[in-house]
This record gives structure tokens, C-alpha cells and sequence, in this order.
């Protein structure tokens, strides 16, 4: 979305002499001049910051933030057409364990699967997630911390590791890089990181991927978690009952790699042009199956209904989808449960 009117004519009418110095630089920096609008808000954000003589802390949060994840953009652009789900899980899980041995086996099978495997390179659960991808398909998103700091052998050196200050900014990369998301047995860290990623989904601040909630055969970690939401949460009307839709809880690797392999049968990923949610997918859908999808997810609709077109010109700076048939609809934003339940009816649906 490009800055708000009132900032650009600001600038220009108080601060010509910054704004004229700011174009001159960023046409001397060179790169994708279609996206400089974004790049000059980004620097006039730091120079108010300086006239203001915002404090000494704010600042080194800025600095470090946007060193950060310009970083990891870079080290991550290398990935960027391979699907990756990203495993989460307790760094105390030892070597041996039932649920260290099942993270090994689950993330071998994403492999066999052409997935990459995202962890927080640390001991536990991420060590034997990236034991069982192995270094070359492995991506470690390291935390420094006083304690469990430092990233775990196979990630040591590894070309996939990347440091961060920052949890927020180390969530980020969790979710923004992930095609689907594994959650194992784990403490408060665990925990966050789940309920972040729901609420993400649920309001639709990240796009609708698998969330499988991994237990260990006989254990039932996720057991009272289950019965906290259904009774404390479904029951009284804090979330809605297709948001149950936004998770599955599976105790195999084999089903875990399923859920993940079904989700992408024919479902691609969706982007927002012209105010419509422009769903892409490797294979058309037929005439009738495109009725019952508007008869079951109309409710989806904020006006119109469900048609099946090609790619929009607004998504040119995408050229390696444009051959993909698209779903469009103007999706209400509310009902991210039901738009999972969607995503799994395209799945079922035949070719023409």
C-alpha cells in the first residue's frame, strides 16, 4: 500500500530539500525503481526520528530491527521456491526420547516430500528435525540467548543459519517462510509460538496454511490443550466452530506429511489484487464443481460469488504463476476457518 497522501505532500512542501535529497539517492542506489515509493518512506521514517531526537533505545531497536530482517531477506531470498514447514517444539526433548525420535522421522519425511525443514536451530526437538532434513535442507533461525545460544551441530556454519536479536523479528521469519507448520510436545516458547501462528491465521494477518499439532503415540500432550479450547473457548463462544478447522492433531509422521501433501493437491497460495482474494491452483475445476463451491462457501463472499478466471494484471511481478486458473471471490476477511474448510473442498474437486 503506498504512503499516505497527506506524508508525501508534507514532505515535499516542508522538508524540499530532504525529499528532493532522498529521490536523488535512491535513483543512485539503482534496484527496482517501481517499489521506491516504500524505500523513501522507510528513510524519511529514520530521518523523523532523528529531528525529534527520539532516545537512544528507540533507536538501536530501529537500527537493529531493520538490520535484522534485511538480512534475513537476503539470506533467505536463496530458498525462495521451495516449500518449507517450519517444526516447533521443547529445546529439553532428549536424544533418544519418543517425541526427539519422531521429529527425526517427521522431518526425513518432509524431505522425501521436497520440503525444507525451519527450525530455531537450537537443541531438542529443532536438533532432530535438522538431524532428520539434514544440513543442506535445513534453515535454523537461531535466538541469542544467555543459555541454549548457541545453533545446534548440524546447523553450526550451516549456509541456512541466521542470528537474531529479536523474538518478534525471529517470529516473522517463522511464519512468513512457512508453508506449513509443525507443532511438537514443548514449554512456554511452544506455546507462544502456537498461539501467535493461530491468531495470525484466525484474522487473517497470515495466509491459511496446515498447523499440525504433533503427539507422541500414547502420550496425549495435546490432550488437556484440546479439551482447554473446546470447553473454555469453542463453548462460550470465544472462537468460532470452523477456527477447530485451523489445526488437526496427528501422532505419526506418515499422517503428519499427509494433512501436508493433501493441502497442496491441487490449492496453490493466494494473494489480494483489485479487492478480490485471487486463489491459484495447478488444476481448472469444473463447471459443476464451481456450483457447489458457491453453494457450500457463498457465505465467504462479501458480494458476488466464486469465479474461476486467470491470472490479473496485478500480479505480473509474479510471472512464474501466471499460467496457474485462478479462484476469485471478494473473501468477507472474517472466516479464516471456513476458507480452510474451502481450500480442502478445491482439494476434492475433480479437473473438468
Amino acid at each position: 500500500m503506498p504512503p499516505d497522501p497527506w506524508l508525501n505532500k508534507h514532505w515535499r512542501t516542508t522538508q524540499p530539500e530532504l525529499a528532493a535529497r532522498i529521490d536523488e539517492l535512491l535513483t543512485v542506489a539503482g534496484g527496482n525503481q517501481a517499489n521506491a515509493f516504500l524505500y523513501r518512506d522507510m528513510v524519511r521514517s529514520i530521518l523523523r526520528m532523528q529531528q525529534r531526537d527520539a532516545d537512544r533505545w528507540d533507536a538501536k531497536i530501529m537500527a537493529n530491527s531493520l538490520r535484522e530482517m534485511e538480512q534475513g531477506f537476503a539470506r533467505l531470498a536463496q530458498f525462495k521456491h521451495q516449500r518449507k514447514v517450519s517444526v516447533f517444539g521443547s529445546a529439553r526433548s532428549q536424544p533418544g526420547s519418543p517425541e526427539y525420535q519422531l521429529a527425526k522421522s517427521v522431518a526425513a519425511h518432509l524431505v522425501l516430500d521436497d520440503f525444507m525443514v525451519i527450525t530455531g536451530a537450537g537443541p531438542g526437538i529443532m536438533e532432530a528435525a535438522n538431524e532428520g532434513a539434514g544440513r543442506d535442507q535445513s534453515i535454523g533461525l537461531n535466538i541469542n540467548l544467555p543459555f541454549e545460544q548457541e545453533a545446534n551441530p548440524v546447523m553450526r556454519g550451516a549456509l541456512g543459519l541466521l542470528e537474531f536479536r529479536f523474538f518478534f523479528i525471529r517470529k516473522l521469519f517463522f511464519v512468513r517462510e512457512a508453508d506449513a507448520v509443525i507443532v511438537f510436545p514443548g514449554g512456554f516458547g511452544t506455546m507462544d509460538e502456537s498461539l501467535e501462528l493461530l491468531t495470525l491465521v484466525q484474522t487473517g494477518k497470515s495466509p491459511v496454511i496446515p498447523i499440525v499439532l504433533m503427539d507422541v503415540p500414547g502420550k496425549g500432550y495435546w490432550d488437556h490443550w484440546l479439551r482447554f479450547v473446546n470447553e473454555g473457548l469453542l463453548e462460550p463462544g470465544y472462537i468460532a466452530p470452523h477456527d477447530m478447522s485451523l489445526f488437526i492433531r496427528v501422532d505419526s509422521a506418515e499422517a503428519a506429511c499427509q494433512e501436508i501433501r493433501q493441502f497442496y493437491r491441487n490449492y496453490h497460495s493466494y494473494r489480494w489484487a483489485e479487492g478480490h482474494l485471487r486463489m491459484r491452483i495447478a488444476r481448472r475445476i469444473s463447471d459443476e464443481d464451481l456450483g457447489r463451491l458457491n453453494a457450500e462457501f457463498g457465505d465467504l463472499c462479501a458480494s458476488g460469488g466464486i469465479e474461476q478466471t486467470g491470472a490479473h494484471e496485478a500480479e505480473r511481478d509474479e510471472p512464474e504463476l501466471a499460467d496457474f486458473p485462478r479462484l476469485s471471490f471478494r473473501f468477507n476477511q472474517r472466516d479464516c476457518g471456513r476458507l480452510r474448510q474451502m481450500i480442502d473442498a478445491v482439494n476434492l474437486c475433480s479437473p473438468p
